[in-house]
């Protein structure tokens, strides 16, 4: 296949593209590098950069390279951020999005898998959570990824897309090549092995008082190469609609602060802060109808192993990809 993958600089997107290549499909990345990098995209891939918000950068991208399918993972994702500047993710993430199916359109494409979150679910009324559970956002970036999951339907009813929405949970870990190099960094996983690094004196717990064993929030840790594994088992499988992505288990914070501990050899010293607005106490996927309909299912999402090859990308790339 021809792929296009727009956010092939980012974190998952990067893995995602060297995977294909490596299974020998001709992947193009698209990529503002506003929050990717360049050093992450995969030499074998043919780069673009371009800003999904420019309709003419993208159209005229998608007409050259035409595509057999798209993988869509270019968004804005902190979901602090969206609260301050929910116009930026309205903007990037849905109009950046409409643009995208246009340019399809244009250029005769109807596949594409939509890199989509958990996010959508918003305040969930049980757990684990099913694709059925009625969806209600509690933040702009999670509307944004709905709205553009509701965007995609229309097309497929009125112009024939065959769209693939894969709600993944908290994505972690990294390959040798490939880890998690975000500024700001909001991430559990990384903010604990920077302190393990020596960059930070402790690391933040919000919150210690939740309905769970050890009183911190529980979530559903999946690996970056288990969920680029689903990326392409979905490309080339005919079923449209949406599939959420985790293992079915979660850790709480504590635990991962635990796993950090056993791997790095450092105390990593925890300090312990005020609950923050709108964090569930516990979100756990329920992935059944991936394993159904893709055959897919989790290989390298235990905790510590998670946690290893994060902290080995890490001591490899102390500063991140920028000041390699």
């Amino acid at each position: 296949m021809k792929v296009l993958v727009t956010g092939g600089a980012g974190y998952i997107g990067s893995l995602t593209t060297a995977m294909l290549l490596d299974q020998g499909d001709a992947t193009v990345v698209f990529d503002n590098l506003e929050r990717g990098h360049r050093q992450a995209v995969d030499s074998r891939a043919q780069f673009i950069q371009g800003d999904l918000r420019n309709p003419a950068a993208i159209t005229t991208a998608m007409l050259q390279i035409r595509p057999d399918a798209v993988i869509h993972f270019a968004a804005y994702a902190l979901v602090g951020e969206s609260m301050e500047h929910p116009d930026s993710y309205f903007g990037n993430n849905v109009r950046g999005g409409v643009n995208l199916a246009e340019a399809m359109l244009k250029a005769g494409v109807t596949r594409i898998v939509f890199s989509s979150t958990c996010a959508t679910y918003g305040q969930p009324e049980r757990s684990p959570i099913t694709e059925a559970l009625t969806q209600h956002p509690t933040n702009p970036y999670g509307e944004s990824k709905l709205m553009f999951e509701k965007i995609l339907g229309w097309y497929q009813q009125l112009k024939d897309f065959q769209p693939v929405f894969l709600r993944y949970f908290n994505a972690c870990g990294a390959s040798p090549q490939y880890g998690e190099d975000h500024n700001p960094e909001t991430h559990l996983i990384p903010n604990v092995l920077k302190v393990a690094l020596g960059q930070r004196n402790t690391v933040a717990v919000f919150g210690r008082d939740y309905a769970t064993p050890d009183g911190t929030c529980i979530r559903d840790y999946i690996h970056i190469h288990d969920l680029a594994r689903a990326h392409l088992m979905a490309l080339k499988n005919p079923f449209c609609g949406a599939l959420n992505l985790g293992t079915g288990d979660g850790c709480s914070v504590l635990q991962v602060i635990e796993a950090a501990r056993r791997i790095t050899g450092h105390p990593i010293p925890v300090a312990f802060s005020p609950r923050r607005p709108g964090d569930p106490a516990r979100l756990v996927a329920d992935a059944g109808k991936a394993r159904q309909v893709l055959g897919w299912t989790p290989e390298r999402s235990r905790i510590d192993d998670i946690v290893r090859t994060a902290w080995d990308w890490h001591r490899a790339h102390p500063e991140g990809y920028a000041r390699e």
